[in-house]
């Protein structure tokens, strides 16, 4: 299975991402071109070769009107000029009040890695007014991108996670949730590069290390606040992270909204056979290498999912109440039921009754089992699941359309005719059900269903 997996020891912004996945690309200048492209006002992107600790990687230089969010960098406990808040004062017109709450993940620096945040003007004569976006105009923005429809869905998502994030931060609509425009031209040129470089990667699988946020605080709009930020916070919830000793903001709202976003799993480097190492370098040094790095390779078929079985032996039931007790499991969301014939204790004749459920259902469905049947107790299975994505299609026979039932993964294809449609074909046409099934599976052979 063709597997992706990023390693987050140093968190993760979104230029760093990108730089990464550029690294694995085929053509990488194809994917340059194309981001100089988008038409976003002013942007450029660019792939400057970068080092670390002694790793060499890729910094990718995203610069609005020949500005890069690194210049004029900030740390947390350095005075902080030019903040874009409500309260501040500017001599340039924003043409707008401020009633509202700026979200911090384009209006801050982040001192550790590069551009997601903050954007520190020289407001003087020559250089461009403070514009903001909400986040109905970034969609627009991304709606419009010259990129496949699949990258600017993703990208949408992106977008609309962050401004969740930073509303549920702020406690405010989320329509209330502003960018400064600068700031968030870059920020859009980030989450269109990575999903552009994932759609043009394709991996099968997507796997996350835990997530290294950082210590200490970060200075942005509204002061100092703790790291991890809490839009980071929000967005990264349900998610394993850490702390450690760094000082600094590791983890920007955007690499994190990015991360889950395509993450499939979280945990270590799988089992792979690597075909390609990336690596995207932060603007800032540390002791350790401040670079995401990604790995490309062929992981082994694993199971996609988990299921439960429930398990109990009953003796003492009449097969209409067994019988029963099963419905009333289906109906309850139980995925299957079955018993098999046993033999219990003393010798006396029984069914081993099984059901199969998603592990959210267990403490429902286990309940529902003591309550419908006989048992005083019973036993859970957990266990790893392969299966077939269903699907549906049609053929055409000479009598009318046949659905099909599909299921397709691991390389295989299952194909069988609907009995319901084939059955009513041959009622109504009064031919052999046989004759019916046959030339559907015919036409399937014909159109290479398999």
């Amino acid at each position: 299975m063709k597997t992706l997996y990023i390693e987050c020891n140093m968190g993760a912004a979104g230029d760093m991402l990108m730089a990464a996945l550029y690294e694995l690309l085929d053509d990488q200048q194809a994917f340059l071109d194309t981001m100089n492209c988008l038409g976003l006002p002013g942007v450029r992107v660019e792939a400057q070769a970068a080092a670390t600790c002694g790793i060499a990687g890729t910094h990718m230089a995203v610069t609005v009107h020949g500005q890069e969010e690194t210049e004029g960098s900030i740390p947390a406990e350095a005075p902080h000029p030019h903040v874009h808040s409500h309260e501040a004062d500017h001599d340039h017109d924003h043409g707008h009040e401020h009633h509202h709450e700026h979200g911090h993940d384009l209006e801050h620096y982040d001192h550790d890695h590069g551009h997601d945040h903050y954007h520190d003007h020289d407001h003087g004569a020559g250089h461009h007014h403070h514009h903001h976006a909400t986040p109905g105009h970034i969609g627009e923005l991304l709606d419009s991108l010259p990129l496949p429809e699949e990258v600017r869905c993703r990208a949408r998502r992106v977008y609309d996670a962050i401004a969740q994030a930073e509303a549920k931060a702020h406690g405010c609509p989320v329509g209330d949730v502003h960018f400064h425009e600068v700031g968030a031209l870059d920020a859009v040129a980030d989450v269109a590069g990575v999903c552009y470089a994932l759609y043009l990667l394709a991996p099968e699988r997507v796997v996350v290390s835990p997530i290294h946020v950082g210590s200490g605080t970060v200075r942005c709009a509204h002061g100092v606040m703790p790291v991890p930020a809490p839009a980071t916070a929000n967005l990264l919830s349900g998610v394993p992270v850490y702390g450690g000793t760094v000082q600094g903001e590791l983890c920007t709202p955007t690499g994190a909204a990015l991360l889950t976003s395509f993450a499939d799993a979280y945990g270590p480097m799988p089992v792979m056979v690597t075909r390609a190492v990336g690596v995207g370098i932060g603007t800032k040094q540390f002791e350790q290498a401040n670079c995401v790095r990604a790995f490309l390779g062929e992981t082994a078929e694993e199971a996609n999912g988990e299921i439960l079985e429930l398990v109990c032996n009953i003796d003492d039931m009449t097969p209409e109440a067994l019988s029963f007790a099963a419905a009333r499991l289906l109906e309850a969301g139980a995925l299957d039921v079955y018993t098999t014939p046993g033999t219990m204790k003393k010798g006396r004749p029984g069914h081993v009754l099984t059901v199969l459920c998603a592990p959210e259902q267990e403490n429902a469905l286990a309940r529902r089992v003591l309550a419908e049947t006989t048992t005083n107790g019973l036993r859970v299975r957990r266990c790893g699941k392969y299966f077939l994505a269903p699907g549906a299609g049609m053929v055409q026979t000479q009598w009318g359309p046949v659905k099909l039932k599909l299921a397709r993964g691991y390389g295989i294809t299952h194909v069988k005719p609907e009995f319901e449609d084939a059955a009513e074909l041959a009622r109504k046409h009064g031919v052999p059900y046989q004759a019916v099934l046959q030339e559907a599976l015919g036409q399937l052979r014909q159109e290479e269903f398999r």
